[in-house]
């Protein structure tokens, strides 16, 4: 049964887990678990997902309970006055706050028959470190294996834009098959036990119809605070 954290007459909001895809789609086709499914099974009705996560990324996931409220609502989305903050463990030592300013070209997908994009479109991100830690194990090429936990606020929406963007600085997201390092990640799978992207939608915030602002909130699963707990000891 999914985590429901949010629930009124136009919005539910869950916990996604890592793992679960929002939705159908060409790129996992032997998938048969999705969010819209479950969801709509679960509360007996049918839901709008107003936004997407990637299938291995967690938090929150916001849907509408009407053609009418995900239009009024999708509306925010479109003209970026969502508020989103997420949590990222990353490689290496990230700055204590930097702005990426960095556009995105559209990533080709074969499998969704989309092309890639020509031109870059604009993408920018505010990135904050939380905290830094310095683990005494060769997991990579150095002695000893570097990470952050860092608060990601993306101003655009552009697709895999934080994945993308830690990636372009240089601090790829763990545990990120596309855009990371493969044997890191393979390396912190095994000595963490666990392997996912360490990627979390952490707080989502808008503007409901009765004009309050709503921020809707997701805790971290258990298995991202259990890392968390085991580099706590190694923080710098």
């Amino acid at each position: 049964m999914l985590n429901i954290i949010f629930q009124d007459d136009e919005l539910v909001a869950i916990n996604k887990p890592s793992g679960l895809l929002v939705h159908r789609s060409p790129i996992d086709k032997r998938e048969t678990r999705f969010a819209v499914q479950e969801l709509r099974n679960q509360l007996g009705q049918h839901v709008y997902p107003l936004h997407r996560l990637d299938k291995p990324t967690s938090g929150v996931l916001v849907f509408a309970l009407s053609s009418a409220a995900a239009s009024f609502y999708g509306q925010q989305w479109q003209d970026n006055r969502v508020a989103k903050r997420y949590l990222a463990l990353t490689r290496g030592f990230v700055p204590q706050e930097m702005t990426v300013n960095y556009a995105l070209r559209q990533e080709a997908d074969k499998a969704a028959g989309i092309v890639a994009g020509e031109e870059g479109q604009a993408a920018i991100t505010e990135i904050r470190c939380l905290a830094s830690y310095c683990l005494p194990s060769a997991l990579d090429r150095y002695e000893q294996t570097r990470f952050s936990l860092v608060e990601c606020r993306p101003l655009t929406g552009r697709k895999h834009q934080i994945r993308r963007h830690l990636k372009h600085i240089s601090h790829p997201i763990i545990g990120d098959s596309r855009h990371g390092k493969g044997p890191l990640n393979r390396a912190c799978a095994e000595y963490f036990g666990i392997g996912r992207l360490w990627l979390h939608c952490q707080s989502i915030e808008l503007q409901h119809r009765d004009g309050a602002r709503l921020q809707l909130q997701a805790e971290l699963a258990q298995e991202f605070n259990t890392v968390l707990a085991r580099l706590a000891a190694f923080e710098v």
